[in-house]
C-alpha cells in the first residue's frame, strides 16, 4: 500500500481572524461609518430588492418554491414579488435565488462577489420574524457585506480560479455575520456562527448558465441564517474555523492575505466599492455591451449593416462568457456574442433582451454570428477594444477603459431607480413600485419592516 504524503504547506501562525471578525460584528457601533457608507448601503439594498422582485415569477423560482412547499413550511416570512409566505430559512433561500436569477445584482468588482444576495436575503427574512427596525437591518447589511468581501479579498483570485463561485463560498460568512448582528449575539456566539457557516461553502463555477448558479447566493443566505440560529442556541464550532491550517480559507485557496482582513477593519468599508449592473449579465461582458451601444448610437448602425464585430478582450472574457451558441436566456448571460448582438440591435441588454425567444431569434443569431472574440492578455479584464465593420466597408472603432456601472462611471440614483422600476413595475404595479423604492432608499428611518414588505409583495 502506498504511503500518503500528508505534508500540508500552511500558515500555522495566522492571526485570529474568526475571533477578530466576530468581535467586530458584535461590538461595532450602530451607524459607525460615514454618510457615504450609509448612502451606499441603501443603494445596495434597493438594488437587491428590485433584482429579487423582477424574477419572482421566473421558472427558476417556480421550481424552487415547489420544492420548498413540499416541506410544508410555516408562514414566517415573505417571498418578494409574490403572495407566498414560507419559513424564514427558506424565504432567505428563495429571495436569494430570485435576486441572482437575472444576473442583474450588485458587484464588488475587486472580487466579483455579488454581496447583497446572501446577506440581504437572510436579514430581511430574519428581520421580519424578529420585528427588526430598518436601522438594525442596515447595520447588519453593512457588517455582513464587510465580512464576506474582506474574506473574498484575502483569497481572490486564487480561490475563484479553482472553480469556486465566490459569491456563495464567502456569502455564507457574510450572511452568518449579519444574522448574528440582527439576533444580538455576543462576540463568542458570533464566532461560533462564523465557524458553523465555514463548513458550508456553496457554489461551483461549473454551474454558470444553469438554474443552480442563482442557488448559490440563496443557499449561502440560508446557511448563514441557520448558522446564527444554531449559535444562538449554543451550537459550537472551531474558534479558528477560518484561519487554521485546515480551516476554510487555507483549504480553499493557496493565497491567504490576512492583511486584507486585519488592516483598517472598521475604518474603511467594502460596501463603498460596491457597483450596480446596467446590463443583466456577467460583469465581464459589460464593457463590450457599452462599446456596442455607443457604436450603434454614434453611427446609427442598423442590424443589416453589420458585417463583422471584432472584440479584443482579456482571457477571462473568453473563459467566463465564451458561449458562442447559447440556446436559452440563462446560457446567453454567459455569451459575449449574444450580448454584443442585442446591444447593436436594441441598444440595451436588460432582462428583456435575455428572454428565450430573443436568444433564439434569427435576427439576433444573424448578428451574433458576426461577432469575433480575440483574446488579448494586454487588455484589462474591465476593458475592451472593439472594431465594427459595416457592409459598405466602413470601420468604426472604440476602446472602453471602464464601462458604465463601474466605480469610475457609477450609476446615478436616477439610473438605479429606472432599473428598479423596469424590474418591479410589471410585478408590483407602478404605485407599489414607487412606494417600495422610497422605502428602500429610506430604510434606516423605518421603525419596522411592515410597510416595506407590503410594498414588495403582491
Amino acid at each position: 500500500m502506498t504511503a500518503r504524503n500528508t505534508t500540508v504547506v500552511a500558515d500555522a501562525n495566522a492571526p485570529a481572524i474568526t475571533q477578530m471578525l466576530a468581535e467586530f460584528v458584535a461590538n461595532h457601533p450602530s451607524k459607525g461609518w460615514s454618510d457615504a457608507v450609509e448612502a451606499q448601503a441603501h443603494r445596495t439594498f434597493a438594488n437587491w430588492a428590485g433584482c429579487a422582485v423582477g424574477p419572482s415569477t421566473h421558472e427558476t423560482m417556480e421550481a424552487a418554491l415547489g420544492a420548498v412547499k413540499e416541506l410544508a413550511p410555516s408562514a414566517q416570512a415573505a417571498v418578494l414579488g409574490r403572495s407566498d409566505r414560507v419559513d424564514m430559512a427558506n424565504a432567505a433561500l428563495l429571495n436569494g435565488i430570485s435576486s441572482h436569477t437575472f444576473d442583474f445584482d450588485d458587484t464588488h468588482l475587486k472580487t466579483i462577489i455579488h454581496p447583497a444576495g446572501p446577506v440581504a436575503s437572510a436579514i430581511l427574512a430574519l428581520g421580519e420574524h424578529l420585528g427588526s427596525s430598518g436601522r438594525q437591518l442596515i447595520d447588519a447589511l453593512v457588517l455582513g457585506v464587510e465580512v464576506s468581501c474582506r474574506v473574498g479579498n484575502a483569497v481572490y483570485p486564487n480561490h475563484y480560479d479553482r472553480g469556486w463561485h465566490i459569491t456563495g463560498s464567502t456569502g455564507m460568512l457574510g450572511s452568518a455575520a449579519a444574522c448574528s448582528r440582527l439576533l444580538g449575539l455576543n462576540a463568542k456566539q458570533t464566532q461560533m456562527a462564523l465557524g458553523i457557516a465555514a463548513s458550508q461553502p456553496v457554489g461551483l463555477r461549473e454551474q454558470f448558465g444553469t438554474m443552480t448558479k442563482p442557488f448559490h447566493p440563496g443557499g449561502a443566505a440560508k446557511v448563514g441564517l441557520m448558522s446564527a440560529l444554531m449559535a444562538k442556541h449554543g451550537y459550537t464550532s472551531s474558534a479558528r474555523a477560518l484561519e487554521a491550517p485546515r480551516g476554510l480559507m487555507q483549504v480553499f485557496s493557496d493565497k491567504t492575505d490576512w492583511k486584507e482582513i486585519t488592516e483598517n477593519l472598521g475604518a474603511s468599508w467594502e460596501i463603498e466599492l460596491n457597483t450596480y449592473k446596467p446590463f443583466a449579465c456577467g460583469i465581464v461582458i459589460h464593457p463590450a455591451i457599452d462599446a456596442c451601444v455607443q457604436l450603434r448610437e454614434k453611427h446609427h448602425i442598423k442590424p443589416e449593416q453589420v458585417a463583422k464585430v471584432s472584440l479584443k478582450a482579456h482571457p477571462l472574457v473568453q473563459e467566463l462568457t465564451g458561449k458562442k451558441t447559447p440556446t436559452d436566456g440563462l446560457l446567453a448571460k454567459f455569451s459575449v456574442f449574444h450580448a454584443c448582438a442585442v446591444a447593436l440591435i436594441y441598444g440595451r441588454a436588460g432582462e428583456h433582451e435575455y428572454a428565450d425567444d430573443v436568444v433564439r431569434s434569427p435576427l439576433v443569431i444573424g448578428v451574433r454570428d458576426k461577432v469575433e472574440l480575440i483574446v488579448d492578455r494586454s487588455i484589462h479584464e474591465a476593458s475592451v477594444d472593439v472594431t465594427l465593420e459595416t457592409t459598405d466597408g466602413q470601420k468604426h472603432h472604440i476602446f472602453i477603459e471602464r464601462a458604465i456601472g463601474s466605480l469610475e462611471k457609477p450609476m446615478s440614483n436616477e439610473q438605479l431607480k429606472a432599473k428598479f422600476v423596469d424590474q418591479s413595475a410589471p410585478i408590483l404595479g407602478v404605485a407599489k413600485t414607487e412606494e417600495a423604492w422610497n422605502l428602500c432608499m429610506n430604510l434606516a428611518a423605518q421603525a419596522n419592516l411592515s410597510a416595506l414588505l407590503r410594498s414588495l409583495t403582491v
